[in-house]
């Protein structure tokens, strides 16, 4: 330490990044009785559900099935709390609202809602642990270093962005849950990043030779407000950002058309083009406003919503020149501005240049609205970071674990496993990527989530809670969505609390068949699903 006094915190459990995997790890080890402290880079917990301002992408079942107990009741809680805010003929049949209501009847989830109103819930779950003790959280705090003594890490330093201050951590197990996997280079944990090739993978859809500098766009969200035609006539436009001229020529390779525009390339073919619209609803072409809509004014009683909400997470503002991935904070800081360049560069776009679908131009209606995010500026306080450094881990989920085409093609159904510990389903999603540009949008079956994608190869202490377990860069496009990363959370969090109990290493729960059947037997009774009702075979 060269002498100088640091402060220094001890706990069962340390978890560095309070995204959503940390959180519910977070919650479930202290539900079971272990003293857990918890960093977080910002002031708000939850990461892509609250301060990365991305609704919850989520799978057609999610109504019935294909959830952990505790995300179900997270996602009753969402509509308890608009249920006082909604016009009162649509609580008439409780019922329907109870299993089918939609805050801002967006497209991409059966539950859009605001991020400010998940983070007060999530705040509400944690608040009980935070004041009798079992959990501390650490605000604008990141990773510095580790130190380890073979295969276990012995402490982690972290660091306080705000006042400087650095804090060396103690405890028996340490969790990733940063969103670029910042503790496996601190602690020695054996990691992939970006792209893998065929040979390592087999994966068709994998590139022929590895490029770890190839990953996946990431996004600075912002939130948006439309105004009615009155205020849409006094609204001013922002003002112009720095580099929208540089943003309004920029054009992705294979396509004619500018980033801004109604234009993108259709995922994996970069050469053909898909069209969006703005606000018309309907399927063709595909209404972006509508996209992650939050708050549908129309729902709800008059006066507590001025206008419909928005959040913009849309193919205009990825950032894919860089990923912040393996930079260092002030590195990271840099391009993250950028980011938000771009997101505003898009907003003044809408507001003064793209063309309307009656034949006008610029939407003065869309003003930022700052209180769903948090923030001042309206941006969402974190960037969505869709791909993070991973784990190499005893079992290493890949393209044959879940495509459909594959595993149909193979006359396969959802792939199996012995270890399961939650289930989940999304489509293999990449992004443009940083360097080939590539992108992809792969249908799969529904997927089990195996305790070997969730321990890393050698390090015995360290555990992964977020985008950051054993996927390739394809995989992890379907395993990073919201109800699999809460799910990680979760099983991870019951897996060192077992592992604490039975003084053993996550490892003898992966190759022990007694604690394995242990271990998910606590699963079950926590209301962890583990497996599909059916084979798959069924789903064209």
């Amino acid at each position: 330490m060269g002498g100088t006094f640091m402060n220094t915190r001890k706990a069962d459990v340390v978890i560095i990044g309070g995204g959503l995997g940390g959180t519910l790890a977070a919650w479930t080890l202290a539900n079971r009785g272990l003293k857990v402290i918890m960093t977080e880079e910002t002031d708000w917990i939850g990461g892509q559900l609250t301060s990365q301002a991305v609704p919850p992408d989520e799978h057609p079942w999610i109504e019935q099935i294909g959830c952990t107990a505790a995300y179900r009741a997270f996602r009753n809680q969402i509509r308890s709390y608009y249920a006082a805010l909604v016009k009162p003929e649509l609580l008439q049949d409780r019922d329907a609202y109870d299993n089918t209501f939609n805050p801002g009847n967006g497209w991409v989830s059966r539950l859009c809602h605001e991020p400010n109103v998940a983070h007060d819930l999530l705040q509400a779950w944690l608040c009980p642990h935070v004041e009798e003790g079992r959990l501390h959280i650490l605000y604008h705090t990141v990773p510095l270093e580790a130190h380890s003594q073979g295969d276990a890490v012995q402490d982690i330093t972290v660091l306080n962005r705000i006042t400087g201050e650095k804090t060396v951590l103690t405890g028996k197990y340490y969790v990733d849950a940063t969103e670029c996997g910042d503790v496996l280079p601190l602690a020695g944990v054996e990691y992939i990043v970006g792209a893998e090739s065929q040979q390592l993978t087999g994966e068709p859809h994998a590139l022929p030779e590895a490029d770890p500098t190839d990953l996946q766009a990431f996004t600075v969200v912002m939130s948006l407000e439309k105004l009615d035609a009155r205020a849409a006539e006094r609204n001013e436009p922002i003002a112009k950002p720095a580099s929208y001229d540089w943003w309004r020529s920029f054009h992705h390779e294979g396509s004619p058309y500018p980033l801004l525009s109604w234009w993108d390339t259709k995922p994996n073919a970069t050469h053909e083009l898909r069209k969006f619209i703005c606000l018309p609803d309907g399927i063709d072409p595909l209404p972006l406003w509508t996209y992650r809509r939050t708050v549908d004014a129309s729902q709800f009683r008059d006066g507590h919503y001025e206008g419909d909400l928005s959040l913009i997470n849309w193919p205009q503002n990825d950032y894919s020149i860089a990923s912040p991935v393996e930079m260092s904070y002030e590195e990271r800081d840099a391009i993250v501005e950028e980011a938000k360049q771009l997101s505003l560069s898009l907003l003044y776009w809408l507001q003064t240049e793209a063309p309307r679908e009656d034949g006008g131009v610029g939407y003065p209606e869309f003003q930022l609205y700052r209180p769903s995010v948090g923030t001042d500026d309206g941006l969402a306080k974190s960037a969505y970071i869709r791909e993070s450094r991973r784990i190499q881990a005893l079992y290493t989920i890949t393209e044959y674990d879940v495509s459909k085409e594959l595993r149909k093609g193979l006359g396969l159904g959802i792939r199996r496993y012995e270890d399961s510990v939650g289930v989940g389903h999304y489509s293999m999603d990449l992004h443009t990527t940083t360097k080939t540009g590539r992108s992809c949008y792969i249908p799969t079956l529904p997927y089990e989530i195996p305790l070997g994608s969730l321990i890393p190869k050698r390090v015995t202490n360290v555990l992964p809670a977020c985008k950051n377990i054993g996927t390739t860069q394809l995989t992890n496009g379907c395993y990073r969505l919201h109800p699999t990363e809460w799910n990680i959370g979760e099983s991870v969090g019951h897996l060192i609390a077992y592992s604490i109990e039975q003084e053993i290493i996550p490892r003898k729960v992966y190759e022990d068949k007694h604690h394995l059947s242990a271990y998910q037997a606590e699963l079950d009774g926590a209301g962890v699903q583990r497996s599909w009702p059916f084979d798959g075979t069924e789903i064209a």
